[in-house]
């Protein structure tokens, strides 16, 4: 099975280059070089933008080449696709404000809801792609450096004294709002849904938290890069990556309860119209479903939404975790509102 041999050494590269992208997106206009007709395999190649979360890099420098193939192969037309990376929230605002985005890759549904509430998304969205628009899933644990020091097992461990919590922003980072879930969930279990005790017990977790990044590639960048904290919490598929390229030096800890991730894919629907790139949208968003797409998914670390294939990569996911999902909290808009929003539980517990 091929793994991914990028390292984490290239992030800060990627990243500088991603946010130069980003910026200048947003005065890009034709992406469809031949004025609307890219007949024939002479044509000039139509240009995508996709708008996606911190730790797809990767996953969509390889997809990205995948696609290429399978689309001059089934319309005869050249096709490029240009990414822009950063943390989920502030990817979605970026293409409210004026990043050219064809489709985005977002961290969660939320943070495309707030593209369609801006007029961008056509509202049904969520139905135009199987699984809810998720043709990937995720979700989130803990990674701790060999030997694990301070003893860390679930999320009660976090709750010490004494231990360094590197972690994204759950204001900006689609990561850190799925991670904070995950322990909130795991708290009302533990105080029987006593809403101070929860309270109390994830504030306390946040008052250990030493660096909080903007995005989910940022906080892994300060772990295992920069060699601060003593423990990471991250997204699965970052973990993983992080014990494939330094296998001596880290080890995952899966809490006992953690959260079904998905990650949500939508064309945005204004610019793609404006661009001409509506077909061309469509058929990279609806590729990531192929067998060939899910298989490269599975071995970039994200759990394929296809079950069967899924199952090929059972010595690669722990598929016997207890997860909770975002319907344990209503969906995302009452989750959002009742966690994340300005003065919401997180602003108040982060305040004290």
């Amino acid at each position: 099975m091929n793994r991914r041999k990028d390292t984490l050494k290239k992030i800060g590269a990627l990243a500088v280059a991603s946010m130069l992208c980003a910026g200048m997106l947003a005065g890009c206009n034709g992406k469809h070089d031949d004025a609307g007709s890219s007949e024939g395999s002479d044509a000039k190649a139509i240009t995508l933008t996709n708008v996606s979360y911190d730790p797809t890099r990767e996953l969509y420098e390889e997809y990205n080449k995948i696609f290429a193939v399978h689309y001059e192969e089934e319309t005869g037309s050249r096709i490029e696709v240009v990414q822009s990376h950063g943390g989920s929230g502030a990817q979605a605002r970026s293409v409210i404000e004026g990043n050219d985005a064809d489709v985005v890759t977002l961290a969660l549904a939320h943070d495309i809801t707030s593209i369609e509430e801006a007029g961008m998304i056509e509202s049904d969205w969520m139905d135009e792609f199987e699984g809810n628009s998720s043709p990937y899933k995720s979700t989130i644990v803990l990674l701790v450096r060999k030997g694990n020091e301070k003893d860390i097992h679930d999320w009660d461990d976090l709750a010490k004294d004494g231990v360094d919590i590197i972690a994204p922003d759950p204001k900006s980072s689609g990561a850190a709002d799925w991670g904070f879930l995950a322990m909130w969930n795991y708290a009302e279990r533990k105080f029987d849904g006593d809403e101070q005790q929860v309270k109390d017990f994830v504030a306390k977790i946040y008052r250990n938290v030493l660096v909080m990044d903007s995005g989910a590639r940022g906080s892994t960048t300060t772990f295992v890069e920069n060699g601060q904290g003593d423990v990471l919490v991250a997204w699965e598929n970052e973990a993983l990556l992080s014990l494939t390229e330094y296998p001596e030096d880290y080890e995952i800890i899966t809490p006992s309860v953690s959260i079904l991730a998905e990650p949500s894919v939508a064309i945005v629907d204004e610019n793609a119209d404006r661009n001409g790139t509506q077909e061309a949208a469509r058929a990279y968003l609806e590729y990531l479903y192929s067998d060939d797409a899910q298989r490269l998914i599975g071995e970039n670390y994200y759990r394929p939404s296809n079950e069967a294939i899924l199952e090929e990569f059972q010595d690669v996911f722990d598929l016997s975790v207890d997860l909770c999902t975002i319907d344990d909290f209503g969906g995302w808009n009452q989750a959002y509102a009742d966690f994340f929003a300005d003065d919401a539980i997180f602003d108040k517990i982060y305040s004290r």
